[in-house]
């Protein structure tokens, strides 16, 4: 069976080492957060909509379409899920009344605080044991990588 011990059959330059150690610290990442989510029968891309609109109160389903890189399609069944679960609110925006501004309920920010929490705790110990100046790197790459 493939583990993260068959990456260290690579040298630290080859970028094949690189893609292994993004897949495993992926799944480490979202293991966590997958499992509550699991348990409420949710997923993946129901923890990306309530984050996003967790940080960006107010957002048109339009700039959540953006910021998400999917379909009006691709969001339209989960985002539904999610304001029939009342997780999240969508009213009409004051200004457009065929703009829906989106936010989090009491139960959604309770939700996206514990996904949260799990992945910013898991976060902040491997910045604390790798130091300023690794931190520091690995911000720089994930905005290198996001930016193509």
């Amino acid at each position: 069976m493939l583990d993260q011990s068959t990456t260290d059959a690579f040298d630290d330059k080859d970028p094949r080492r690189a893609i292994e150690r993004f897949y495993f610290a992926y799944r480490a990442f979202t293991a966590g957060a997958d499992q509550l989510l699991e348990a409420r029968g949710l997923g993946r891309v129901h923890h990306r909509v309530l984050y996003f609109i967790g940080r960006n109160p107010g957002i048109s389903v339009g700039a959540l379409i953006d910021a998400l890189g999917v379909s009006k399609q691709a969001l339209n069944a989960p985002l539904r899920e999610l304001v029939e679960r009342d997780l999240i609110r969508a009213e009409p925006a004051a200004e457009d009344r065929r703009v829906r501004q989106l936010s989090l309920s009491p139960q959604g920010q309770a939700l996206e605080a514990q996904l949260t929490e799990i992945q910013t705790d898991l976060l902040g110990r491997a910045f604390a044991d790798c130091g300023g100046e690794a931190t520091d790197g690995w911000h720089a790459v994930m905005k290198r990588l996001a930016a193509n």
